[in-house]
Formats: C-alpha cells, structure tokens, sequence
C-alpha cells in the first residue's frame, strides 16, 4: 500500500510540473494537511467524551446492568462462554461502542474482549469460534448512531449531518447479518 502512495504522490507532483500547477499541488498539500489535523482534533474530542462516559459506566456499575440486558443476546451468539464471565461484559461494551459508531473507542474494548476470551482458550495461539463470531461482529457492527461520521460531517459544515443514520443503519445490519451468515456457512463447509 505504501509503494501504491508513493506512486500517486509522485505522479501528482510530474504532473503538477508539466501543467505549470506546482503552486496549486503545494498549496493543496498545505490545506489537505491542516484539515486533517482539525478532523483529528474534532474526533478526538469525540472519542475521549465517549471513552470517559464508558469509564464511568463502568466505574458506576451501570455497564453491568447494560451487560445484563444484552447478556441473552451474547450468550446466543457466544454460546460456550460461562454466564458470568468477564469477556461478556468485555464484549458488550466493544458491542456498545460500535453501535454508537466510536470506531476509535471500540478499539481499546475489542481487545480487553479478545483478552477475555483467550483466558477460555485451552490451545494458546490458535483462535477459537468465540474470538471469529467476535472478529466478525466487531468488524462489521452494527451502527445505531455513527458519532464519528457525524462529526466529520459537522466539522466540514454539512447542513444535515444526522441524514446518514438510517442508510447506515440498513447497510450495517446487513453487513452483521450477512457476515455472520458467511462464518457459519464457513464453519458447515470446514466441519
């Protein structure tokens, strides 16, 4: 991926050359640099409220009561985890994280939940149904509310920015759904 960069940065800058536009890549280069680094700012400010709102979930114990009410729904899908187990906990959070669209947050989540899950791990180094239905569920996720989109969207002044919820929603419940199906039909085939 990085040669396939470097490729089109050097392309960009030969052409900018032959068409007498050099000042114009440099000055984009300029601007595309500053906007991202406002993007970044933005976004951070939205992941630390979200990751500090989870710690205090967690810190209160109200996580455990939301882990209560998603704990049927996870141990359906993760059907060998003990009920009382940390990874359940673990999981929600991650689920939670995505739903909300805190990619970023979900992060740190997803891997305290693989974590969890390696602890029922009997063969070290291999992974378990658990951990691919997870990989799958984290990796496609579900997306109630994407807070990050929303904020790049408000960051570059869309009148709008909530009008993306709803198609995400439907494009992300598809995508779960037909993820999932893909890794049971994998998980026939591979019996």
């Amino acid at each position: 991926m990085n040669v396939l960069w470097l490729i089109m940065i050097c392309v960009s800058i030969v052409f900018a050359i032959v068409t007498g536009n050099l000042d114009a890549l440099t000055s984009s280069i300029f601007a595309g640099a500053r906007s991202a680094v406002e993007v970044s700012l933005y976004l951070l400010g939205i992941v630390s409220v979200w990751l500090g709102i989870t710690k205090i979930l967690e810190d209160s114990g109200l996580i455990y009561r939301i882990a209560h009410l998603f704990k049927p729904l996870i141990c359906r899908l993760f059907k060998t985890i003990p009920g009382d187990h940390p990874s359940i906990t673990a999981i929600t959070l991650n689920v939670l994280a995505n739903l909300f669209g805190l990619g970023n947050a979900a992060t740190p989540l997803g891997i305290q939940a693989m974590q969890e899950l390696d602890t029922l791990n009997t063969d070290k180094g291999s992974i378990t149904p658990e951990m691919m239905t997870f990989i799958v569920i984290n990796t496609a996720s579900i997306q109630l509310i994407p807070f990050s989109v929303i904020g790049i969207l408000a960051s570059f002044g869309h009148p709008n920015p909530a009008v993306i919820v709803f198609p995400v929603l439907i494009a992300t419940a598809i995508s779960t759904v037909t993820a999932l199906l893909v890794l049971a039909a994998f998980r026939r085939v591979l019996r």
